[in-house]
């Protein structure tokens, strides 16, 4: 005759068990580290020239200057607006790199301002940039 035990259930891991989560994200990081290395030698070594004098932004533009009365200055000076032309071609030629800052009064049409980009375009300027001032507004009094 066969005696049988009573069967003893096992309880239920209710644990997370988070090792093999743990070896799966350091692999992940070794795999990352070592491609990233790779990608990197990849790349290009190139002698740059050098020089003694720093680099330093064009800080001096070329200033166009449009008044409401139809006055036109070329950095400063009053220029018919036929010679207009004249000055701006003269100013490149002498500054190849240097921008071209538009400053125009509020009433100048917008017309006139690109007509005086594309006569800058057509002497030699290639960088722009139309100068606004900004409104700063005055904190409310209570």
């Amino acid at each position: 005759m066969r005696v049988s035990l009573p069967f003893r259930r096992q309880p239920l891991i209710t644990d997370i068990n988070i090792t093999p989560l743990v070896d799966i994200l350091l692999v992940l990081l070794v795999v990352l580290m070592v491609v990233s290395t790779y990608i990197v030698s990849q790349a290009m070594n190139v002698e740059l020239p050098r020089t003694a004098a720093p680099d330093v932004a064009n800080v001096d533009p070329l200033v166009l200057t449009l008044f409401r009365d139809g006055e036109v200055r070329v950095d400063g000076r009053i220029v018919p607006e036929v010679d207009v032309p004249d000055a701006l071609l003269s100013a490149f030629e002498s500054r190849p790199d240097a921008a071209l800052v538009i400053s125009a009064h509020e009433a100048v049409p917008h017309g006139r301002v690109v007509q005086f980009v594309d006569l800058a375009r057509r002497s030699g300027g290639t960088r722009f940039a139309i100068k606004v001032e900004q409104d700063i507004p005055t904190p409310a009094v209570p």
